[in-house]
């Protein structure tokens, strides 16, 4: 075995990560690189990028509208990310609002709003006809409860962005608006942390905006989960890192599973820039 081929590299960058981490990437070059990626993991809010597939599925479908309104009750009402649960009830959306705020900011309100809008069986099915077998939405989100929200894989989530890449859900147009969703995504927990800011941030450089990352995190006791599309000048590469078993449940920017996955998504990014568009 190679002890400095780029998987032994990510083993050594998470040699003294507590826990335990799964990993899956792709550069649409014939390279996979996955560890730990069949492993099952609790989603956490990662679960949202299928509940916004199967609402952009039915919309494809004819089933529903992006304009048709939903109504937060107050048995939506749930505590957490996002800004709903400051509303007042009776506060009313269309759906793409509400989607895009479940996604951007994670806002749990607009997803029990939506899982009840369109079906948890539904949202499971299309998952299924994905080939997505290890992933599942148990429930809506309260805390109270249930202890599970949703269970999935890394090789799973980057299946999805896979799909979403090539244009594959369900029709090119319908892949590129949840694109754009994604884009917009406020928390990137990891796969952008180590990067290079300039590259970023066009509003404050004045330059050009090189790389762009269409992805969706997710956070709870159990996990810290990151993943999604980072696209540059040589293309696209889907990468996903979920982590698990660690000592500390706190939250706070500088968990541990968010250092060992930023010098994850560094090393993945240096080696496919460096080979310009290929991870070997």
């Amino acid at each position: 075995m190679d002890k400095l081929s780029l998987e032994a590299r990510i083993q050594a960058e998470v040699y003294n990560f507590s826990g335990k981490l799964g990993f899956y990437a792709n550069d649409f070059r014939g390279n996979v690189i996955d560890i730990n990626s069949q492993d099952k993991f609790e989603s956490a809010s990662c679960i949202k990028v299928f509940v916004l597939a199967e609402l952009y599925r039915q919309i494809y479908e004819g089933k529903v509208s992006p304009s048709d309104l939903l109504e937060y009750t107050e048995e939506h009402y749930v505590v957490g990310s996002g800004v709903l649960r400051d509303l007042s009830y009776g506060t009313k959306l269309d759906a793409k609002s509400v989607a895009t705020l479940m996604i951007i900011v994670s806002d749990n309100v607009a997803t029990n709003m939506l899982i009840d809008f369109l079906g948890i069986d539904n949202i499971n099915n299309t998952c299924e006809d994905l080939g997505l077998k290890d992933t599942v939405l148990h429930n809506r989100i309260d805390f109270e409860r249930y202890e599970k929200l949703g269970t999935t894989t890394p090789r799973d989530y980057g299946l999805f962005f896979e799909k979403l890449y090539k244009g594959e859900l369900w029709s090119q147009e319908i892949s590129q608006q949840m694109i754009e969703i994604f884009k917009r995504q406020h928390y990137n927990t990891m796969l952008t942390r180590g990067l290079p800011q300039y590259y970023l941030d066009s509003e404050n450089t004045g330059d050009e905006e090189l790389i762009a990352i269409a992805s969706k995190s997710g956070s709870m006791d159990a996990c810290r989960n990151d993943g999604g599309i980072v696209y540059t000048p040589y293309g696209g590469y889907v990468i996903c890192i979920f982590t698990k078993e660690f000592n500390d449940s706190l939250y706070y920017q500088d968990h541990e599973s968010y250092r060992f996955g930023a010098r994850v998504s560094r090393l993945i990014f240096d080696q496919y820039i460096g080979l310009k568009g290929r991870f070997k």
